[in-house]
């Protein structure tokens, strides 16, 4: 007995020796990926102080008022944001309602439609295209899409829509719509790949289910495949949305840069990344610099609750859908 007494201790202290580096590389890796997360935190705030730091003086002077007043005069020191932030929202929103369709369309022709020989093609285009910088779609938004909207599809959507505030006045190329395009292209690819990746993480038994009670391969779409990555998708949609709000060079070369505020998609107009890539070295007073930096706390706060009510709006979609779920 005192010998297996023995053994038992021995092989309890081997155990415990063995379990502490263990334990130890447990914990390590706890605090090192904790330290990785609030670094990203830590990021964000440090990014919002150095913005706020820099445009103290043009909150002091302007106050709320700099959100609300359309004036932006540098020789006589007046600065208001009003304009460039709708140009940012409505020229965000335009991206979207052109490139969320196309991309969850491309996504489903991926996923569920297209022979395997055509996918991983149309997979390196799409994958190409987000490669391309802004700059050079920038220059083929000049020489190639101005043009041609000017020429084709603006006189055609002023003879279809002329009837509503939104397609009416003279046709210059360079316009809030030629801007939403422009986005619409660079972010077409991100909303695709994650709409792509989403759609590809959906169950085979959801569709094999919806086979089994006779549906099409449509309504197996719809209903099996496209319902349950409903919240993804719209996700995807976010990750669209945020980078569309900060794009900078391609909307700086084909939106106008025009500080106004006009209902006629075919005006130009301007964003709050413009303004700042266009005016940064201009800006020869305090001031002036000053209030280019609250566009860009501005810029930084819009995105935030953007994101923000996006994340609010996906929380209610997903308490609807379960308590329909419930009932």
């Amino acid at each position: 007995m005192p010998v297996a007494t023995a053994m038992l201790e021995d092989q309890d202290s081997a155990a415990s020796r063995m379990a502490a580096p263990s334990r130890f590389g447990d914990k390590a890796f706890e605090w090192l990926t904790l330290g990785m997360a609030l670094a990203v935190i830590l990021l964000v705030f440090l990014i919002g102080w150095q913005l706020a730091r820099g445009s103290t003086l043009a909150i002091q002077k302007f106050g709320f008022h700099f959100l609300t007043t359309s004036t932006w005069d540098p020789v006589a020191e007046q600065f208001g944001a009003l304009p460039f932030i709708y140009g940012t929202v409505v020229s965000s929103l335009i991206a979207l309602l052109i490139a969320v369709p196309l991309s969850i369309g491309t996504a489903v022709y991926l996923t569920e439609l297209a022979p395997l020989w055509i996918r991983q093609p149309i997979v390196s285009l799409v994958e190409m295209l987000a490669a391309i910088p802004s700059v050079i779609l920038g220059l083929w938004g000049i020489f190639v899409m101005i043009p041609w909207l000017r020429d084709y599809l603006f006189p055609l959507l002023k003879k279809l829509f002329g009837w509503t505030p939104f397609f009416t006045g003279p046709i210059y190329g360079t316009s809030m719509l030629a801007g939403g395009m422009i986005i619409a292209v660079m972010i077409l690819p991100i909303i695709t790949s994650v709409s792509r990746e989403i759609l590809r993480s959906v169950p085979k038994l959801q569709r094999e289910a919806a086979y089994a009670l006779g549906a099409t391969r449509w309504e197996v779409t719809r209903i099996a495949v496209l319902s349950y990555a409903r919240k993804g998708l719209f996700g995807a949609g976010i990750l669209g949305l945020g980078r569309a709000l900060g794009e900078t060079m391609a909307v700086t070369m084909v939106i106008g840069n025009t500080p106004q505020i006009a209902v006629s998609l075919f005006k130009p107009g301007y964003t709050l990344a413009s303004v700042i890539a266009n005016e940064f070295t201009e800006a020869t007073s305090d001031i002036y610099l000053q209030a280019l930096f609250e566009i860009g706390l501005v810029l930084f706060g819009v995105t935030i609750v953007v994101n923000l009510l996006a994340q609010l709006l996906l929380k209610t979609m997903t308490t609807k859908t379960a308590t329909r779920a419930v009932q």
